[in-house]
C-alpha cells in the first residue's frame, strides 16, 4: 500500500530555497504571500533567515535578525547569498543579500548563537486579554493576499474602515497563527513579527502609501520553547512612538500562548500623507 505524502504547508513553499553552492541559493516569490506592492516583508525576512538555517556552517539558533529593504522585489526568481563573517565561541555573525538580475534588493545581518542556562527575568508583562477562542475572527480585505494565510483575532486596533476617522493611539493587539495551522518555528515566528498593518493606517483611520525600510527582530525563545507552542495562536501587540517627516517607528512583542515572551521587534516605516 502506497502511503500518501501530504503536500507542504504554503508557508514552507513560500520560504523554500534551492541550494546552488554553500552560501548561495535560489528562490521564487509566491503570489499567495503578495502584499499591496511586492511580496509580504515578513516572508522575505523569513526566507533570508532560512538561508542561514540551511547553511552547513550555521552555529546554534537565531538570536537577532535585521533586514533592510533596500529596493523593490519584483515577482519571480531571486538569489540569496549568506556568509558567516565571524564565528566566536558562542555567537556567529552573518551577512545576507537578496538580489534579482544582479541588483541587490534586500540586505540583512543576523546573529546566531548557543544559549546557556542563566538567571532570567522578563520585565514587561503580557497584555491581559481573552483567550484566542474568546475573540472573533476578523479577516483582512481579500486583495491583501498574504493576510489570507493567517488566522487573526483582534483584541484591539483592528484594521480601520474608511469611515472610522482618526484613532487616539496606534496600538494593535491580536491573536494570530498560520492558516492552515502550522507548528511554530524560527522562520514562521520571523514572519509573524511583521503581521501588523502600518500603524499610520490605524492612527489616521485611512489607507496611505507605507512600507517597511528596516526591521530588527530579537529572538527570546529557544527551539524547545517554540516546539512547546505547537500550532497554538500567539499574541502580538504593536505600537508607534513617533510619526513625523515621512517616517514612523513600530515596536512589537510576540507572546506565546503560555505567556512566554517569544520575540520583540522594531521597525522603521516610511509613509506618505
Amino acid at each position: 500500500m502506497t502511503e500518501t505524502v501530504a503536500p507542504p504547508h504554503p508557508f514552507d513553499t513560500a520560504v523554500g530555497l534551492t541550494p546552488l553552492t554553500a552560501g548561495l541559493s535560489t528562490g521564487e516569490t509566491n503570489p499567495a504571500y503578495n502584499n499591496m506592492v511586492g511580496p509580504f516583508g515578513g516572508v522575505t525576512a523569513a526566507t533570508l533567515l532560512e538561508s542561514v538555517l540551511k547553511h552547513p556552517e550555521r552555529l546554534g539558533d537565531p538570536l537577532s535578525l535585521t533586514v533592510n529593504f533596500a529596493g523593490p522585489i519584483t515577482e519571480g526568481a531571486f538569489e540569496i547569498s549568506a556568509r558567516p563573517v565571524r564565528t566566536n565561541r558562542s555567537t556567529q555573525h552573518w551577512s545576507i543579500e537578496l538580489s534579482q538580475d544582479g541588483t541587490v534588493a534586500t540586505t540583512a545581518t543576523a546573529v546566531f548563537g548557543t544559549r546557556r542556562e542563566t538567571w532570567s527575568s522578563t520585565e514587561i508583562t503580557m497584555p491581559k486579554v481573552p483567550s484566542a477562542e474568546g475573540v472573533a475572527l476578523l479577516p483582512f480585505p481579500e486583495f491583501i493576499a498574504w493576510a489570507q494565510n493567517y488566522e487573526m483575532r483582534f483584541v484591539e486596533g483592528a484594521i480601520p474602515d474608511l469611515e472610522s476617522g482618526e484613532h487616539p493611539d496606534s496600538t494593535t493587539t491580536l491573536w494570530v497563527r498560520d492558516q492552515p495551522a502550522r507548528a511554530l518555528d524560527f522562520t514562521s515566528l520571523t514572519a509573524l513579527c511583521d503581521v501588523f498593518f502600518p500603524r499610520v493606517f490605524l492612527r489616521r483611520g485611512k489607507m496611505a502609501p507605507a512600507g517597511t525600510v528596516s526591521m530588527t527582530i530579537y529572538f527570546h525563545a529557544d527551539a524547545q520553547t517554540l516546539t512547546e507552542q505547537a500550532d497554538n495562536s500567539v499574541l502580538g501587540t504593536a505600537r508607534t512612538q513617533r510619526f513625523g517627516n515621512g517616517y514612523f517607528d513600530q515596536s512589537a512583542e510576540i507572546w506565546g500562548s503560555d505567556g512566554a515572551l517569544l520575540a520583540t521587534t522594531h521597525q522603521l516605516v516610511y509613509f506618505k500623507d
